[in-house]
């Protein structure tokens, strides 16, 4: 096991870990979405209306649809099939009507999932310059060979990663930084729980873990949460039983300035 991956088990089941985690992934889970005035607008009209052909091109509209249907993704795609299709766009629109005008309105404003905000607030908490340095653009970090943390989107540092790093998988990174020579590369992730999709979004980590790069980039998965908890569990074994570079992300700094 890496000396980090048991200095964050360690952390995890001795010390205030969470309270502690909350420096990095503050969430905030009542915090509604808002609906733009006159797509509600439109939204109630076509439902005070039983109009379901504009009641359902409003509710498209949305970020969050108010009902999980396995067909609403393909009309987002193709906005003519709600014309060809009215037996299934009635379908929905019937269930969507069972909800009521108030429980509609709570199911379009409820808050993202807790681990859809973890990418951004862990961004956030290294833009405030936690690690010691504050990332810095892609033309002052290439400029000289300084100690220096990446700013810039998943995309940006994915480019970043292609180009510089010999980074091969086709999806956004959370972390690029380089320290005494070494580029490190990494994703975060809060593992709330076992299994589904957290268990998805611990495979996506150890996917960019092992994916091969070049010689002088050290690849690392910044990851907390239920994984450290000592047990038979999936995530717990492999993190265990392999030399792999797992670490929570309150040990980070101290992993940058041990290389």
């Amino acid at each position: 096991m890496n000396y980090f991956t048991q200095q964050s088990i360690e952390l995890a089941n001795q010390r205030d870990y969470l309270d502690q985690l909350f420096s990095v992934y503050p969430l905030s889970p009542d915090s509604i979405r808002e609906i733009d005035s006159d797509v509600w607008h439109s939204i109630e009209y076509s439902y005070n209306n039983h109009d379901n052909i504009g009641l359902f091109e409003a509710l498209l509209k949305l970020k969050l649809f108010p009902i999980k249907d396995g067909y609403v993704p393909y009309f987002r795609r193709d906005k003519s099939a709600i014309s060809r299709n009215p037996k299934t766009v009635n379908r929905i629109c019937g269930r969507v009507r069972e909800l009521g005008l108030d429980r509609l309105y709570e199911k379009c404003t409820q808050p993202k999932e807790t681990n859809r905000q973890m990418g951004p607030l862990f961004r956030r908490w290294v833009e405030s310059g936690t690690l010691g340095l504050k990332p810095i653009p892609t033309e002052m970090f290439v400029a000289n060979d300084d100690n220096a943390i990446l700013s810039g989107s998943d995309a940006q540092l994915k480019d970043f990663a292609q180009q510089y790093l010999g980074y091969s998988r086709d999806k956004g990174v959370d972390f690029i930084a380089r320290f005494n020579g070494k580029y490190v590369i990494g994703e975060a992730k809060f593992i709330s729980d076992e299994g589904g999709h957290q268990n998805d979004q611990f495979l996506d980590a150890m996917t960019t873990l092992r994916t091969p790069m070049r010689d002088n980039v050290v690849s690392i998965a910044i990851l907390d949460g239920v994984l450290y908890i000592p047990g038979d569990k999936k995530m717990y074994k492999e993190i265990t039983t392999n030399d792999i570079l797992v670490m929570s992300a309150l040990l980070l700094r101290d992993f940058l300035y041990s290389l």
